[in-house]
Order: structure tokens, then sequence, then C-alpha cells
């Protein structure tokens, strides 16, 4: 009996600290992904994973969500929309006055431990609304040797946020602090950067060379604007990444905050020139050179967005830069199967 317990006690160990090591190593050996894991900011009794069946299921009994993207070589890849898919089972925040999925995002991560983040909003439609799909068939056959199912992200300029051998799905939320509100007059970058730095009108307008922008969509058509790129800028402090893992940048995000708490989430993919390449302004002047008035020293401005201005962030104090560390899908598959066999080793005999 004690040297069943040790024995199970060992196996316990040993899934622990294997899980736990996960963490600090930059990427796993990919395997082939049969099923993908499914949590986070979710309605309760939300499933917790899909296989193909479940996949093509979901497609079959949701009008619109299946989706198509085809690339310019011809390729056709099949699949559902990654946003339509998330809203079916996205919780609502009903402490958020306003806009409450410009504070969530997905972490996609694949069998290898390869992750990218994406921001709901920039797929949903009245904001980036990109084409983003669960991919599961390719020319209409089922995908073969990427897994039975990956992210392609056909409007990003490489394939970086493709992310193959699809394993886990987790859905993150910002949570919501009222705050006072009232007229900034500086904002900080800070988070996951190498230098924090306040910035107020005079010392944004000296940062970076100026551009002007114009909006051509809703509701702030014909608007110009006189800033600085928020990419730039955020590269000026220094964004911290871990050159032993690939693409370590598309595991993080930014979170742009308002005096009055109100917040909007970009990931830096999003925003990266090889990957998403959407401009995003800090503005800190109309488009003739006048102050924004009651929009504070500094706004965001996202001219690329199609029919919301949700994402323009008036009264600008900070810009956090997050990184998502999530344990690997199929870590955690081999960690449930250590963890029920050193269970089944623990029980006595019938």
């Amino acid at each position: 009996m004690y040297q069943r317990k040790i024995s199970a006690r060992h196996w316990l160990i040993f899934g622990l600290t294997f899980c736990l090591s996960a963490l600090t190593q930059p990427t796993w050996a990919a395997v082939t992904s049969s099923q993908f894991g499914l949590g986070g900011f979710l309605n309760p009794g939300s499933p917790a994973s899909f296989d193909l069946a479940a996949l093509e299921n979901y497609a079959a009994t949701h009008s619109g969500a299946q989706k198509t993207v085809t690339l310019s070589n011809g390729d056709v890849y099949t699949g559902v929309s990654l946003s339509a898919f998330l809203g079916s089972f996205l919780k609502t925040d009903t402490t958020v006055p306003k806009n409450d999925i410009l504070r969530d995002y997905v972490v996609a991560s694949g069998t290898d431990g390869y992750k990218a983040v994406f921001s709901l909003a920039e797929m949903n439609a009245a904001f980036g609304n990109h084409n983003d799909i669960i991919a599961y068939k390719l020319n209409g056959a089922n995908l073969i040797g990427t897994g039975f199912a990956r992210i392609v992200a056909p409007d990003d300029v490489k394939a970086g946020r493709w992310v193959s051998n699809l394993s886990s799905l987790q859905v993150g939320h910002i949570d919501y602090a009222p705050a006072v509100g009232g007229v900034s007059g500086q904002f900080t970058v800070n988070g996951e950067v190498a230098n924090a730095v306040s910035y107020d009108v005079t010392s944004l307008a000296a940062a970076l060379p100026a551009k002007i922008v114009t909006v051509n969509t809703p509701p702030l058509t014909g608007s110009s604007f006189t800033g600085v790129s928020l990419w730039d800028l955020l590269n000026l402090s220094g964004i911290v990444t871990n050159p032993g893992v690939k693409n370590d940048i598309l595991g993080k995000y930014v979170v742009a905050t308002g005096s009055d708490g109100y917040q909007a989430v970009f990931a830096l993919g999003e925003l990266n020139p090889n990957f998403g390449n959407i401009s995003v302004l800090v503005a800190y002047a109309d488009g003739p050179g006048n102050s924004l008035g009651n929009k504070g020293f500094a706004e965001l401005v996202v001219p690329g967005d199609v029919a919301k201005g949700g994402r323009y962030v008036s009264n600008l104090t900070s810009l956090t830069v997050v990184s998502t560390v999530p344990l690997p899908g199929s870590v955690l598959f081999m960690f449930s199967g250590l963890l029920a066999f050193g269970l089944r080793r623990h029980r006595k005999p019938s």
C-alpha cells in the first residue's frame, strides 16, 4: 500500500514538473492535432473542445459561419469565421458601459507551443472586419500536415499568424475599472517595454515624425488628424521579446486606456508591418494642427476601421504592452493523461 501511494505521487510530481517546465521552454515538437481546446472568457456550458466532426457540425448548424479564403495561387481554404465562432460562446461583461468586445482577445496556440494573439475587434464587422478563419479543408479536402485545423489570416502580409496544428483557443478579457474621467494631459507607455516613458503634447510631437491621416469611413468620414504611428511609438520604448521564441511579438497585445477607464485591445501582430500592418495614429492635433479639445491631448485614430469609431480611445492615459503565456495544448493533454494514469495507480484494487 505504501509503495503504491509513493508511485502515484511520483507520477503526479513528474506531471506537474513537466507542465511547469513548459512555461520556460521556447518551443515543443509539433504533433498532429486532432482537436483543439476552447476556454477562457466564455459562457458557462460552452464546449471544452472541438474535433473535425464537431467543427463541421458547427458550420452546418450556424448560418453564415462557414467562410472561404482564396489565395493568390488559387488555393481555397474552407472553414468557419473565427469571429463568428468565438461570438457564439463569448461572455458579456455587464459592468462595461460601452463596447465590451474591444476588451476581448484570443490566443491561438499550436501543439508546438507557437501562439498568436488576435483582438476580437480586428475581426468584428463593425471595426477591423478581417476575414480570419478556422480552416479545416484545403481545395475541398481535409488538411494534411498542418493538423485537422489551422488559423488562416488572409489579410496579414506574412503568414506568421497562420497557426497550424491548432490545439487551443483561449479567450481573454480585460476587466473594467471605472475611472474619474476628465481631459488628459499625459499618457505613459508601460508594461513589457525596456523603457517606460510618459508623454505630454510637446514631447509626443517631438518623439517621431508627424503623420497626417484622413479617415474615409464612418462615423468620422473626411476628418483628418495629425500624430505619430502607434507601432513606432511602442518600439521607441523597446518592446521586450524573447529571441528564443519564434515570432514572440505575435503573443503580445497593447491595451489603450482613456481617463474614464474606457479601453481597447490591439494585438501587436495586427500592428506589426510584417503581419497585420494596420495604421493606428496616436493623434495630438487635427489635420490643420488644432488641439483635440475635450478629447484630451492625445487620441488613438484607427482609419481602417469600417463602421464605428470605438477604437478611437480619447483622453489617452496609458499604452500597456502585455504578453500572453498560455500552456501549449499538447502539454495540457499530456498532463491530463499523466494525472489520470497516476490516479489509476493510486486507487486500491477492487
